[in-house]
């Protein structure tokens, strides 16, 4: 896995309230430098490290890069953009000057989701090139993209077990036909040499256990035959699709959800106290001092928020 997916998790599995935003803000810069070099690869005509004959004056080739940024819905991304030695290439995905993406977040986010068909795929490069190169170019542009969208969903896992498991899901606009909202499904893996990686991603119209359900076959099926814990969310549906393809797993309501759901539920004057002795049930050193702190937890509070406090002590 490349650099952006372990930076990604050391954010994920941090104490801070992360979102996946930037899990998406890395996964569209990444996509929008791979479309550079994409792009640049078919109007030179020959792929990278080719051999030719650079003795002629009229021989393009590639000569170096440089820098930008551009702001994105998820945030800023970093771009390193290809020169050729003639000049002659202008990228059509950021002109000179633009400080901000067209719709690219959404581009990317729909064509390296889970299930999504060469025929889309071949649509999206269109939008994005068609206007700019001849058809042969999109073509071009089109096959290499296709392989890297299926390069990652498709890809054999190298390690057949995890420790753990992170199953949490952002909603982003996305259009089809019009403009809905719709989840994008994450799982992201921690190996039991402390490696992690983004496993893999899918879209789905809401989160949704069968979702999860389809995803997680992905995932066996490629070679993840084993998984100590999973920690996400109390989304109905669920526990049983984790259940019915890893039965041996365990599964952890995930505290930043938990958090979050109990400042929903509580007065206003109680918010920075209520949240600061939940957070500190799990700042010990082993499990009965949590079942000590979770106990005086439920005593100091319960009789305020009772079924709110039942169900985090039954999260146990």
């Amino acid at each position: 896995m490349n650099q952006f997916n372990k930076d990604i998790i050391a954010a994920l599995s941090s104490d801070k309230d992360i979102t996946l935003n930037e899990v998406l803000r890395r996964q569209i810069e990444v996509a929008a430098n791979q479309f550079l070099q994409n792009e640049l690869t078919a109007v030179l005509g020959y792929e990278p490290h080719t051999r030719i004959d650079r003795s002629k004056d009229d021989v393009n080739y590639r000569n170096g890069t440089y820098t930008r940024t551009i702001d994105t819905e998820y945030g800023e991304i970093n771009l390193t953009i290809p020169r050729d030695r003639l000049n002659k290439f202008q990228n059509a995905l950021f002109p000179p000057y633009v400080r901000r993406t067209d719709g690219l977040e959404e581009m990317v986010i729909k064509m390296y989701s889970k299930g999504v068909t060469t025929r889309e795929i071949a649509d999206m490069v269109e939008r994005m090139y068609g206007h700019y190169y001849s058809p042969t170019t999109v073509s071009n542009i089109t096959k290499r993209t296709e392989h890297l969208v299926e390069e990652f969903h498709e890809r054999k896992f190298k390690y057949s077990q995890y420790v753990c498991v992170f199953l949490d899901a952002t909603y982003i606009p996305l259009r089809r036909g019009t403009v809905e909202r719709e989840a994008v499904n994450v799982a992201i893996g921690i190996r039991s040499d402390g490696g992690k990686e983004v496993l893999d991603y899918s879209i789905a119209p809401t989160e949704n256990g069968a979702a999860w359900s389809e995803l997680l076959q992905g995932l066996r099926a490629r070679g993840i035959k084993d998984i100590q814990l999973f920690i996400a969310d109390g989304l109905v549906g669920l526990q049983s699709a984790i259940e019915a393809n890893y039965p041996q797993a365990k599964f952890q309501r995930c505290w930043v959800h938990a958090e979050r759901n109990l400042l929903g539920y509580v007065r206003k004057n109680d918010r920075r106290e209520i949240i600061t002795d939940f957070k500190a049930i799990r700042q010990v050193e082993n499990l009965q001092a949590a079942k000590e702190r979770l106990a005086a937890f439920s005593a100091k509070w319960e009789s305020s928020y009772k079924r709110r406090i039942k169900n985090l002590v039954q999260m146990e």
